[in-house]
Parts: C-alpha cells; structure tokens; sequence
C-alpha cells in the first residue's frame, strides 16, 4: 500500500486515519476547514465567551467502538463523565413529575418489575412494545423492515415518556417514520445487552478534548500528515480508479498504489461521484445554550417530556439543550426560542425567570433523515475504483447519523483498502 489520503477531518476521517497508521500505511489527510472535528469538534463562542461543542453529543457504554477510539488515540481519562451505573432523571413538565429510569446492569430485564426503576404508571409489560421492532428488523436490511409505525404502537403514556424521546434522540426523526432496521440495531446494542451498555457518558471538557485532539496527536506521533484549508473540488477518475485529487490550492496526482478513504458529507461526495447512491433527505438539530453555572447536584442529563426542551445538559459553565428533529423550528425566531427554552429550564431547575446570557444553534442538515427510503439510499465503504473507499455515518454502517457510526464508517474504510492491497499482494 502506498499514501492513503483521507479527504475529511471528521470523527470518520479521523478514525479511518488513525486505523491506517495503525497498519503502518502512509497518511495524509485534507481538511476543507481551518480545524478537525467536522460536526463533533469544539469551538469558542464569543457571544457566551465559553467553550461550546457545535452539538451536544451523547454516548452509551455500549458504544464499544467509540470507546476503543478512545483508548486507541490516548484519550485522557477524563474524556467522557457519567455515573456508575444506567440511570437517567426525567421530567414531566406538564405534571411536575420526576422520575429516573434505572435499567439493571445484566441482560436479563428485572428492572422492569421494580416501580421505582422505570416510568411511573407504567407495567412491566409495558416494556415489551420494542419486541415488534426487533421482529420487524430480523434478517432485514437497512431500509427493507419498514417503519417503526408499522411495527410497534406510537402512542401512550409510556411511548410519550420513554420511548419517543429516546428513539427520536438516536434517530433525529419522527420515530413513528423511522426505519425499524436503524431502531432495532440501537436497541440490540445497548438496551439488549443490558444496563452495563446503556451508562450515559458526556464529554463533559468538550468533544475536541475527548476526541480530536488526541486523535491529531496519535497523527502526528504516527508520522501522519494533516493539512487544512484543503477543499477538494474533483476527482481524477481513470478506468481503474482515482488518478488525482484537485484541490482548491492544486492538484495531487496518486501514485498507482496510492488510495483514497473519502470522509465527506453525502451531499459533497454526491458532487465528487456522480450516481453515487446515498441520502438526500435530512434532519435539523437546535441547540441552546446559557450562560450561568447549574446548581450543584444538578442532573448531569435530564430527559424533559411535555416540553420544547428534550434533554437538557448540566455542564460546569452553562445549561445546554438538544431539541432533535427541529425542521419545524428552522424559522422560529432565536430570541424566541432562548425565551420559551429558559422558561422551562427555570422550571425544572427552580431558577430565576430572567433571561441569562444564550446562544442557539439550529443545524439544518444535523444527519440524514432516518426513513427506510434514506436509509436504502446509503453506500458501503467499497466503491466501483478499487483504490477509493467512502467513510462517514451516512454510509451503510447499520446505525443512524451518530458518534458511534461515524467512527466504526472509519474502521470499516481502513479494513476494505487494507483487505485490497492485501488480495493485490497475493495476487502478485
């Protein structure tokens, strides 16, 4: 094998980078932007004058290869915070109830037998609603099991309370259109396995600390290039596969061992490879945040039901809040949504009404949209070149547009050019 040039900086650039180096190839990765991360990177606000992360991002102790990420870029221990065990405070902002949900630690499910483990005015068997996506999804792939709606019922106190809320955090879509495929592969791998994958985890110091910067560390030891300000504008496609790669400050022409991994969003590398097949509907993200300093013992993550804030964050310096699948909140007013927001939090928190310093954020195309039709749309890592693979969490990794995706997007690309040159070898 000769250079690998991975076009994208993204946690999926980043991770199919520094599964490369691992194998001893060559790296040299190009950034369109001034800095790595893509949409998981921190940055400085100066509205807040605070370190904020453009999304708040959270994990699951079940999200094994993002955890392996982790350990493998020499993440410092502190990267990601979250309790002991599975437990996530909920609260009703219509009743005023509150509630944490605290799934034991082993696959066998008794915590659904204890009332004061799991959502009140809920039975035990309540909680056999997601069996209907888990039988919808069995031997199907992404996009052929159909919708969540026509797999379990999208309604009731405990679909309100629990299950919307959750499904529509990890899907970013309306959970009732949702393809089960992408639902019932979250479900295998964190509530399936048990409370043990399903611990909550926030990196609390901010993504680029947790993930970017050790990764462009392990980089540079690993003898890896990285340049910025490098916006591909095409690809030199010969019979074979990519001969050259032009950038916006000057073409790179590929040796005939060189590869690429490609880690663009699908709509930019839909421009670099006409016919590519991958998604084309999306969903939006708004995020808030104030400028004030939680109270102590405050929720490090609060579910909120019966309000426009869904998961509220508590971090060190600010509240922060996560409203997933916001198209719908694209041309409210920001002031207005800041206001209606803190309401809330002022709330449940018990805090002064009055209008902290805030910021929102409203990310229009946040992921691709989780609908079986989008999620049929979305390529593999191998493509018709042989010495091009594609990585990003739009791609065929099973999951929907998450952390967890977009670094296994990166392992799956590392793994196909490695499996290549590997076949080429022994085929010499």
């Amino acid at each position: 094998m000769g250079t690998v040039h991975v076009v994208g900086a993204g946690l999926a650039g980043l991770s199919a980078a520094v599964s490369l180096v691992e194998r001893g190839a060559r790296v040299v990765v190009h950034e369109a932007a001034k800095q790595a991360g893509g949409r998981c990177r921190s940055y400085y606000d100066p509205t807040l004058g605070l370190e904020l992360d453009n999304g708040n991002h959270l994990l699951l102790s079940g999200n094994t290869d993002s955890l392996d990420f982790l350990k493998r870029i020499g993440a410092p221990g502190d990267a990601l915070t979250g309790p002991d065990e599975a437990l996530f405070p909920f609260a009703d902002l219509k009743t005023g109830e509150r509630w944490t949900l605290r799934p034991n630690a082993g696959r066998v499910p008794w915590w659904v037998l204890s009332k004061a483990r799991r959502v009140p005015g809920s039975r035990a068997r309540d909680y056999l609603a997601p069996l209907g996506i888990l039988r919808a999804a069995a031997g199907k792939a992404d996009g052929a099991g159909g919708t969540i709606g026509a797999s379990m019922a999208c309604e009731g106190p405990l679909y309100d309370r629990l299950w919307h809320p959750v499904l529509l955090a990890a899907l970013n879509t309306e959970v009732a259109e949702s393809d089960v495929g992408l639902a019932a592969k979250i479900l295998r791998e964190t509530l399936g396995v048990g409370g043990a994958a399903c611990r909550p985890l926030v990196a609390v110091k901010g993504l680029s600390y947790a993930f970017v910067d050790p990764a462009l560390r392990t980089l540079e030891a690993r003898g890896a290039s990285v340049r910025f300000g490098r916006r591909l504008r095409g690809l030199g496609l010969g019979a074979k596969g990519v001969e050259r790669l032009d950038f916006s400050d000057g073409a790179v022409e590929l040796a005939a061992d060189d590869s690429v991994v490609l880690a663009l969003p699908p709509w930019v590398a839909s421009e670099m490879l006409p016919g590519l097949s991958a998604p084309k509907a999306f969903r939006s993200i708004v995020n808030a945040h104030f400028k004030m300093v939680p109270k102590p013992g405050s929720p490090l993550i609060l579910g909120m039901v019966n309000s426009l804030t869904e998961w509220l964050f508590a971090y060190p310096d600010r509240y922060s809040v996560t409203i997933s699948g916001a198209d719908r909140l694209l041309d409210v007013p920001r002031e207005d949504l800041a206001k209606q927001i803190w309401a809330e939090i002022a709330t449940v928190a018990d805090l002064a009404p009055e209008l902290p310093s805030w910021q929102i954020v409203k990310e229009k195309r946040a992921t691709f949209a989780a609908t079986p039709a989008e999620a049929a749309r979305r390529a593999g890592a191998e493509t018709a070149w042989a010495n091009l693979v594609l990585a990003g969490d739009w791609t065929a990794t099973g999951l929907p547009s998450t952390i967890e995706g977009s670094i296994r997007s990166g392992k799956t690309a590392a793994l196909a050019l490695s499996c290549d040159a590997a076949r080429t070898r022994g085929a010499a």
